[in-house]
């Protein structure tokens, strides 16, 4: 698999996330400015309460450029079976109900999907129980994990 295409298709989502994030600010600071949303008494907050929500989309636009920042520095390794599992891998895992999991680890935007290649990807992050469980392993290696309160087991069956 091609991942410095893979990488790509990564960052072309990541620049659709963040242009989405860059107009769902926009339209709330338009909100939160308009003449129309002056507080007419001491208890009408919509103004206030739009201030809030532009605050909110502002630090989301900057966590997307921080994404993409992290994608473009991210080195694309092609790992080999006897690799351990390292950020840039992308892992096809079974799971204990023997579907198949494409995972990718990443830096940043975990639970991001990609279509790529027929299969859909999700991206994991180190912080995340998965990318725990998954740095450092090889394949053929089972791991567990326990999210929300359930146990599953994945069977680690390539990596590139």
């Amino acid at each position: 698999m091609d991942k410095t295409l893979l990488l790509k298709h990564i960052v072309d989502k990541l620049k659709v996330v963040h242009q989405s994030a860059i107009d769902a600010a926009t339209r709330a600071y338009e909100t939160a400015t308009d003449e129309e949303n002056a507080p007419e008494h001491k208890y009408d907050t919509l103004s206030l309460e739009a201030s809030y929500l532009a605050q909110g989309q502002a630090l989301r636009v900057t966590e997307c450029e921080d994404d993409l920042a992290l994608y473009a520095k991210l080195d694309i390794k092609h790992f080999t079976s006897e690799d351990a599992i390292s950020l840039g891998c992308l892992i096809h895992l079974i799971d204990d109900s023997d579907g198949d999991k494409f995972v990718f680890l990443g830096p940043a935007a975990g639970g991001l999907k990609i279509s790529f290649s027929d299969k859909e990807i999700i991206i994991v992050t180190p912080s995340a129980p998965l990318g725990q469980a998954l740095a450092g392993s090889h394949i053929d290696d089972e791991i567990e994990v326990h999210i929300g309160g359930e146990r599953k087991l994945f069977d680690i069956v390539a990596i590139c």
